[in-house]
């Protein structure tokens, strides 16, 4: 009798389980291409970007125009979205990071924060304060498997987020130009010397920074919705690229799963509210016991 009742019960538990792993890799996966940005633009140009996250924000709200407002197919729009957050990127980079060039690390920080607040006020401005739906090819359905009934919209981001990284590994691996970053953001005077336009490099690697935060966005706004203030989602990737070691590129996915998943847990298992501190909580665990992160590179600097 016993038996008969615990077997269905631990059934319940173990299906309970599995989807909010899933549901916290799906958000996991959206931390993570945020976090890649972080950690493409710091790799290339030494700059943390901690307008990320509005960028991802300012990509939702171009998907949306796109899609809703001027009526093109989903796909189209999602991808014309991306493009112009690559363009957005790179004229950032051009009309205020450029200039800088040289400039203390405390001055970039706070131009980066006022880009923040500046896309967050000029979003408020364009498409106004309100919370809007935007719907995809995936919401409001499911696909069961094994017994469980996942969100499209979560297989969807999981999905991306494999494609995504397979593109950008094999860029960076067979290209010339995903070469040639990676050279200069392992030491951009030699890269100079070897003929490699750096400037280029640096809008270029700005530009793919940008469109990573777009896809972000896009996948992230059937779930969340779009608003002006969804770009303080994109925080929690910097505790992700920080988890997974700043500059390392699978740290940053890594890092991002790690916190997703561990706050998708935190809401089954832990008390109310844990869930918002999970990140920080980890990061601090993390910082404690390997300073450089998960995937970081211990360096000893002479002085």
């Amino acid at each position: 009798m016993i038996r008969a009742i615990w077997r269905p019960a631990c059934s319940i538990v173990l299906i309970e389980f599995l989807q909010q792993l899933v549901s916290g890799a799906a958000a996991g996966c959206v931390y993570a291409m945020v976090a890649l940005g972080f950690v493409l633009i710091f790799k290339a140009t030494g700059i943390v970007n901690f307008a990320q996250g509005e960028l991802m924000m300012v990509g939702a709200f171009f998907g949306l125009t796109c899609v809703d407002i001027f009526h093109l197919p989903y796909w189209i729009g999602a991808i014309l979205a991306v493009a112009a957050m690559a363009v957005f990127g790179m004229l950032l980079n051009r009309v205020l990071l450029r200039p800088l060039a040289g400039q203390s690390t405390l001055a970039i920080i706070m131009v980066t924060l006022g880009m923040s607040i500046l896309l967050r006020a000029s979003a408020s401005v364009i498409w106004g304060p309100e919370t809007v739906a935007f719907d995809s090819p995936f919401s409001r359905k499911s696909v069961t498997l094994a017994g469980l009934v996942l969100s499209q919209e979560h297989v969807a981001i999981i999905v991306a987020t494999s494609l995504l990284v397979a593109g950008l590994f094999g860029f960076f691996r067979f290209t010339r130009i995903g070469i040639a970053m990676q050279a200069t953001s392992e030491n951009q005077l030699a890269a100079y010397y070897m003929g490699i336009p750096v400037r280029s490099i640096h809008a270029l690697t700005w530009g793919i920074g940008a469109a990573t935060a777009g896809i972000a966005g896009i996948m992230l706004a059937p779930v969340a919705f779009v608003h002006v203030n969804m770009g303080y989602l994109g925080l929690k990737a910097f505790p992700a690229a920080v988890l997974g070691g700043f500059g390392s590129i699978p740290g940053a996915i890594v890092g991002g799963l790690i916190i997703g998943i561990a706050e998708s847990l935190a809401v089954l298992y832990l008390p109310e509210g844990f869930n918002n501190v999970a990140a920080y909580i980890l990061l601090l665990l993390v910082l404690t016991l390997r300073p450089e992160g998960l995937f970081g590179v211990h360096t000893a600097r002479r002085v």
